[in-house]
């Protein structure tokens, strides 16, 4: 292990119940006097979409929407947002949503200014520094869901339709100026949305957690990050209206996107492919793979996480630990593989190909082959 490694950690959080009420100052803060609202089309028309517009015509800050957003945004939602942002002579974004909404949204500030195409950005080697930092304009993030944790990162996954791979876009100015985190934003959301972005937020923990990576700081954040995951998640499933179990949730979503610079893994590297080419929920599609990742992981891990497990409360070390994850997945009604997710007739070595050249493939503690991930991807079938 090299004790040598560039770190960053989160922007400004504004925390708590009721503060939708301060996004106009956010707004302004960030140096946004003209913003557009970036969500998706399912949160268009709900109260708090329209009650955070007002609040931002109120401030004198106009009232501009764009949510032509699909649930895995892609190249073409990015081409539709960018002619309205620069077409209308805006200078900032409100990302307003799910992880979808947020990084589709931070991607259009990234890409206000830029004259290459988004795909010279993708998170490969120093590919970043292509940008023209200049051309970024200031994000406000507000996430709605409790799971990607993207209102703190420094990057959007789209969706390149074209090879239907998901590419991460990078650079460090994607990092929202503000965030605001109000937990009473996430209490409409149904069950199984709950259920699929928390356990969202517990897989950027495991897998942080998991990374050989030197970062100490995101390991212990990682390791808390579990236990509110653990505590609050299922009371946040059985009464939505709990704001404590809420709040916790929005806390252990920041956290996890916060831990995962030391690294994400094969959860993540399967997951991608398997969204951008069958369009699954992204965090149910994690929580379906995390079970056997974990056993694939074992020999590398296990000593861990057998100390993960004290600290978490749960009996019987690592072994112990899968277990709890088997049966938390089975309380939120999470489907035991991706066939009953709806993966149907895949083609197994395109998803493979696709797994192996995904960024998050560098961070997992056992090296990923064509091999053993090919035979990972079948028991996971």
């Amino acid at each position: 292990m090299t004790l040598t490694a560039n770190w960053s950690y989160p922007t400004t959080i504004r925390f708590g119940a009721g503060r939708i009420s301060e996004i106009g100052d956010a707004c302004m803060a960030a140096g946004i006097n003209r913003p557009l609202l970036v969500t998706d089309r399912g949160l268009a028309d709900m109260q708090i979409t329209r009650r955070t517009l007002d609040l931002l015509e109120a401030q004198g800050l106009g009232r501009a929407l764009f949510s032509n957003v699909d649930p895995n945004p892609n190249g073409g939602n990015l081409t539709d947002g960018l002619q309205m942002y620069r077409d209308g002579g805006f200078d900032g974004v409100v990302a307003f949503g799910g992880g979808s909404a947020l990084d589709l949204g931070k991607c259009i500030s990234f890409m206000a200014g830029q004259t290459r195409p988004v795909w010279d950005f993708e998170d490969v080697g120093d590919w970043w520094t292509r940008a023209d930092p200049d051309g970024i304009h200031p994000i406000v993030a507000v996430p709605t869901t409790a799971g990607t944790g993207s209102e703190v990162g420094r990057a959007g996954v789209l969706t390149n339709a074209d090879t239907n791979e998901k590419k991460i876009i990078f650079h460090p100015k994607m990092l929202p100026a503000i965030v605001i985190c109000d937990p009473e934003l996430t209490v409409g959301m149904p069950k199984a949305i709950t259920a699929g972005t928390g356990l969202d937020a517990f897989a950027h923990c495991v897998e942080a957690y998991s990374s050989p990576h030197y970062h100490p700081m995101s390991q212990g954040i990682a390791l808390e990050g579990m236990r509110l995951v653990k505590d609050y998640l299922p009371r946040a499933y059985a009464a939505g209206a709990d704001l404590e179990a809420r709040a916790n949730m929005m806390s252990a979503a920041a956290m996890g996107a916060t831990a995962f610079q030391k690294g994400l893994g094969a959860i993540h590297a399967l997951s991608h492919p398997i969204g951008a080419v069958h369009h699954t929920h992204h965090g149910t599609t994690n929580a379906v793979c995390m079970p056997e990742v974990l056993k694939f992981n074992a020999p590398a891990i296990a000593g861990r996480f057998d100390a993960t497990a004290a600290y978490l409360g749960i009996e019987g070390g690592f072994a112990g630990f899968r277990a709890f994850v088997d049966d938390l997945n089975n309380s939120l009604g999470i489907p035991k593989t991706l066939t009953d997710l709806g993966v149907s007739d895949p083609d197994i070595d395109a998803l493979v190909a696709s797994a192996l050249r995904d960024p998050s493939v560098g961070g997992n503690p056992v090296e990923m082959t064509e091999e053993n991930t090919k035979a990972l991807l079948v028991a996971l079938l």
